[in-house]
């Protein structure tokens, strides 16, 4: 097996296509919204500062404590206890470190945001994610230059920005500036068993033909084919949507849906990715599943009563309590081409760097929680994030020594088969969060409620242009 992320020296001329491939290499404008984060009034406590130095390149206070907020989501939240403030405080001894988790990111850190006194990092992810380009916006979020300007922690004679992959910096910028760490890398596709599929003689599908003929055997075989959560995680079946639509007639799709453009989402690659994927809807998804939510659709899964699932890389450690110890195994395949001319090959994938991890600017403690960044960005904190999470991050060199699990095996196999082959898909969802919404309930009704790919498309046409008519709203290009 190869990984790309195996060794720093890796050609950076491939690294750099990869990167630009999968949206790394975004433009600097990427992510940011003209809402505002919902006002903030003066109050500013006062903020810990230290004496810059060889050693300590951030000037924190080393006797000031810190306070981080981590998502408790697919991730868990162990790699931040158990990996990382460890690190911390290993360095920092007198810097305690104040530990909070939360499903609810928006409900808990908003307010405090506001009020001027919000945690030193958050985690900003899950369903109920901040606005971040809001954030940015109100001034709400640290610059990060300093932080990747500093050196790595365990990696001599390196900044922190040359020890990432090329373009990690780029897609947590706003206007030409960083203000996030995007973190883990996520490998998007359909995710199956593969002790399951092996005893059944079942292979993953390449074409659309050879997938609907596949649902029909696992449907025969009392098993349902295809499923995902109607109740809070419609938003994967958008993008398994949308890959498709991309795989029929290249990214300039989902470019041309980010941009607004008129008569975007009435392309006929995404009508031909809506028509096939409405009749597996029609034919192959247990209805029940509209009013589920994702971990209770993924325990049917883990159960053997669900065969394929798409997903991120995150699954296999959502999942891991829940798993069976013995004759399971996760693996994933590529959305199979939805046509016999489809301009990019059934290898083709979507995977993009993700996960924000941030400091606010009127924290007490801003320099504190971007040291914690730095620790994060070190290669043994990254290392120990895979070996707990399952899941890559941005960080070079972070998996030589560690055993893979089977689930991100077979997630890296895939980025690897996929070559040049791999995209970021569409960022609407993080600029304009109306249209995130109409596509959310616009793929429910598709696949749940017999929907079909005109009503899809027309109803998301509508979505977009009122938001394009709309001159309260800042546009965003993409290119």
């Amino acid at each position: 097996m190869t990984d790309i992320f195996a060794k720093p020296e890796l050609d950076r001329r491939t690294l750099l296509r990869r990167a630009g491939a999968v949206g790394l290499l975004a433009t600097p404008a990427v992510g940011m919204l003209a809402a505002c984060a919902g006002g903030s009034d003066d109050t500013t406590q006062k903020q810990s500062k230290g004496t810059v130095s060889a050693d300590n390149p951030l000037g924190i206070d080393p006797k000031t404590g810190i306070e981080i907020l981590i998502f408790d989501g697919g991730l868990g939240t162990k790699y931040s206890t158990d990996v990382d403030t460890p690190l911390y405080t290993k360095k920092w001894p007198d810097s305690k470190v104040t530990f909070q988790s939360t499903q609810t990111v928006s409900t808990v850190v908003k307010p405090r945001l506001n009020a001027g006194t919000p945690p030193d990092m958050v985690n900003n992810s899950g369903s109920d994610l901040m606005d971040f380009g809001a954030i940015v916006n109100a001034g709400q979020a640290s610059e990060l230059t300093d932080l990747f300007a500093a050196p790595s922690l365990d990696i001599p004679g390196k900044k922190v920005s040359e020890t990432l992959v090329p373009g990690a910096i780029e897609i947590g910028s706003y206007s030409g500036k960083p203000y996030a760490v995007n973190y883990s890398f996520t490998i998007y596709g359909l995710w199956y068993n593969k002790v399951l599929w092996a005893s059944k003689g079942w292979t993953p599908p390449t074409t659309w033909a050879d997938f609907t003929a596949l649902c029909d055997k696992i449907k025969a075989a009392g098993i349902t084919p295809f499923g995902f959560a109607g109740a809070n995680a419609s938003y994967y079946m958008v993008r398994a949507i949308l890959t498709s639509a991309v795989k029929i007639g290249t990214e300039q799709v989902t470019k041309d849906i980010d941009n607004l453009k008129a008569g975007a989402w009435q392309n006929p690659a995404v009508m031909q990715a809506a028509q096939a994927w409405g009749q597996i809807g029609a034919k192959y998804i247990d209805k029940s599943f509209l009013g589920l939510k994702h971990t209770q659709v993924q325990l049917q899964q883990d159960q053997n009563k669900l065969a394929m699932y798409p997903c991120g890389s995150w699954l296999e450690n959502e999942m891991a309590a829940d798993t069976p110890k013995t004759g399971y195994e996760y693996a994933v395949m590529p959305i199979p081409s939805v046509t016999t001319s489809d301009q990019l090959p059934a290898t083709a994938i979507n995977a993009a760097a993700g996960e924000i991890y941030f400091a606010p600017s009127k924290a007490k403690n801003p320099q504190g929680g971007k040291e914690y960044l730095r620790t994060m960005l070190s290669k043994e904190a990254a290392k120990g994030f895979t070996d707990l999470t399952k899941s890559l991050t941005v960080v070079q060199g972070a998996t030589e020594g560690l055993t893979l699990s089977p689930g991100l095996t077979s997630a890296n196999d895939m980025l690897t088969k996929a070559g040049k082959d791999v995209f970021v898909g569409y960022l609407f969802d993080t600029w304009y969060k109306p249209l995130d919404d109409a596509s959310r309930d616009a793929a429910n009704e598709l696949m749940f409620k017999g929907g079909d790919a005109k009503k899809f498309c027309d109803t998301m046409e509508t979505a977009s242009q009122k938001v394009a008519k709309d001159s309260s709203v800042t546009k965003f290009p993409r290119s």
